[in-house]
């Protein structure tokens, strides 16, 4: 699925991390929405909440830490990891505040979940989206360097 989604934004043009807080993201996190949507109409709202969010903290740590130790540790030690994307920075502390923006939220909503809530998380969901397609194909500042095929 990674290779295939890379494929695609090179053949069109989208750098890689556009790519991957779009397809890739809504396509590996469909599992989570699924198991979130299920407990939440089972009564428990609680959960499907803990879920989204720690889902989320277990993909970041586990699933960067783990591959990354490996590699450094076992693989090549000593070696270091280079990411292509100084934009990355502002996507992270964007999903840090949408984490914040959501419990303050929930707490706002005395604890309810609601389709106002919902509509204010979709709504967060797409500024996010906006946000960093713009920091990517550097509209604020520049981040990235241009594309191969833009020379």
């Amino acid at each position: 699925m990674v290779w295939m989604v890379t494929v695609i934004g090179f053949t069109l043009g989208i750098p890689d991390v556009i790519m991957g807080i779009t397809f890739l993201a809504a396509g590996t996190s469909v599992p989570d929405c699924m198991a979130s949507l299920i407990v939440a109409r089972q009564g428990m709202g609680d959960m499907a909440v803990s879920n989204s969010i720690g889902s989320n903290v277990f993909d970041i740590l586990v699933g960067l830490g783990l591959p990354w130790s490996l590699q450094t540790l076992a693989v090549n030690y000593g070696s270091v990891i280079r990411l292509n994307s100084r934009g990355l920075i502002y996507s992270v502390g964007l999903l840090l505040a949408s984490v914040f923006v959501t419990v303050f939220g929930v707490h706002l909503n005395k604890w309810k979940l609601d389709k106002k809530l919902g509509c204010v998380c979709l709504s967060l969901y797409g500024i996010f989206l906006c946000f960093s397609i713009m920091t990517e194909f550097n509209v604020f500042t520049f981040v990235n360097l241009p594309m191969c095929r833009d020379h």
